[in-house]
């Protein structure tokens, strides 16, 4: 296993009609790295955002998906998500308040 840094963990935000109205309960989603676990994951929602108090997380592998170009086939990159549930004391996360 690699030696992830906190800054190496969360890839990007999942930006969809779900995850938005997932955040009324205090879950985000996030791409992040396939190797990272899900202590990982919680220390890295932590320390990247101030105020933050991590209840649970949850993840899922996603395979990559079939695609043609003519003759050619290959696959898309293996993704990894991960739900982050946090307390109710905890402070929301600053990215997601405009969208």
């Amino acid at each position: 296993m690699a030696d992830l840094k906190y800054y190496d963990v969360i890839l990007k935000p999942v930006v969809t009609e779900k995850s938005m109205n997932s955040m009324a309960e205090k879950k985000y989603a996030f791409y992040v790295n396939p190797d990272a676990t899900k202590n990982q994951i919680a220390e890295a929602v932590e320390k990247m955002f101030a105020g933050t108090k991590v209840a649970k997380v949850n993840t899922m592998n996603l395979d990559g998906k079939n695609r043609r170009r003519g003759m050619v086939v290959g696959k898309t990159a293996q993704k990894k998500k991960a739900i982050v549930q946090l307390t109710a004391d905890s402070a929301d996360i600053e990215i997601f308040t405009g969208l």
